[in-house]
């Protein structure tokens, strides 16, 4: 039988959300219903309710969250009833080209639930495949990660996208390991989760870049060891007067625009890493020399969901913010009402949070 439940949806391109009462499908084979407890509020729900992903609406926002598996359909081995679970947009699907050869974080398939949820019958796009923003929601069973209960349900739900995908860009896609030199810039809640990834593996240096020194005081908190406002002065020189002259092992690009993407290239050291984990809108262009390109050699990157594993990476981050070696606590900058979503974007849009997390 349907739930009917509260959730947050965008009804129409630029147009405030509302929340609505929808309609929630019991699981079927291969699907999960959770009980959402927290929601972070994301930019990526921003860009959802501006058309700027696609235009399928309504949608029904959210997706970095937690709650407890409630019902599970047929078919369903990784959760039971009970379990307390983080949401992820990559189930793998473990038949894909990139799953058959061994690297499931590339999967070209991944699992949504088959079944719609609906507003008055009509189906609603669910964001990520999820749409958390919801007092219960319906996804495939392998968007639901088991990890600790003892985790917070307010910080656990944010590694299921934009802490995961900055430590992951750090540690996954960007290889930081002891010793290394990283600058990373853009120092929101992606940038500073590159920054605390930076710091769990070992780099020796961690400069933070941005223009606003109030997130660059924050980046301190997370490991970072020098601060640049680009502002101010030029980060790439500052970058390598920090670095003995030569630049660092990796720069992280967490904000997604050409401009600091063409600093990112240009402040790190020969054969070093350049990591976009920041997103860019489908006009962007960067225009380089091919000869710099060539010259300084290394490697450039893109970093998709820190290009993780849910399965492996999620419970392994719990443990560490149990263990208090990640602080994830300080990611959280206010917990929300589901009816505040609407405010919590504008706050983000004005820079005055790393992230608003919706309690249910």
């Amino acid at each position: 039988m349907p739930h009917s439940v509260r959730a947050v949806v965008a009804r129409s391109k630029g147009e405030p959300v509302t929340v609505e009462i929808i309609e929630v499908p019991d699981p079927g084979p291969g699907e999960v219903l959770v009980a959402v407890q927290a929601c972070g509020v994301c930019h990526t729900d921003l860009h959802y309710r501006e058309g700027a992903i696609n235009d399928d609406f309504p949608f029904l926002l959210g997706h970095e969250a937690a709650g407890i598996v409630e019902e599970i359909g047929t078919g369903v081995t990784n959760v039971a009833v009970g379990d307390f679970v983080v949401l992820n947009w990559r189930a793998v699907c473990g038949q894909c080209r990139s799953c058959l050869r061994g690297r499931p974080w590339y999967c070209f398939a991944t699992h949504n639930a088959t079944q719609k949820m609906t507003l008055d019958g009509v189906e609603l796009s669910p964001a990520l495949g999820i749409g958390a923003f919801a007092e219960k929601t319906l996804v495939a069973a392998g968007q639901a990660t088991k990890v600790d209960s003892a985790a917070r349900p307010e910080v656990a739900g944010l590694i299921g996208c934009g802490v995961m995908a900055g430590l992951g860009a750090a540690m996954n896609t960007g290889g930081v390991s002891r010793g290394d030199s990283v600058a990373v810039f853009g120092c929101g809640g992606v940038g500073d989760a590159a920054i605390a990834g930076s710091h769990l593996a070992g780099a020796h240096t961690i400069i933070a870049v941005d223009i606003d020194d109030r997130k660059l005081e924050i980046a301190r908190n997370f490991g970072a060891t020098h601060t640049v406002n680009s502002t101010s002065e030029d980060p790439i020189e500052a970058i390598r007067g920090l670095t003995g002259g030569n630049g660092v092992d990796v720069a992280i690009e967490a904000v997604g625009l050409p401009a600091t993407y063409e600093q990112a290239f240009y402040s790190r050291d020969l054969a070093g890493t350049v990591v976009l984990v920041g997103v860019p809108n489908p006009e962007m262009k960067i225009e380089l020399p091919m000869i710099e390109v060539f010259g300084r050699g290394g490697t450039l990157k893109s970093s998709w969901y820190g290009d993780c594993l849910p399965s492996r990476d999620f419970p392994m981050l719990i443990d560490l913010y149990l263990q208090g070696r990640l602080d994830l606590d300080r990611f959280v900058s206010e917990t929300i009402a589901l009816d505040k979503v609407e405010e919590a974007f504008h706050a983000m849009e004005r820079g005055e949070v790393l992230r608003s997390v919706v309690v249910l």
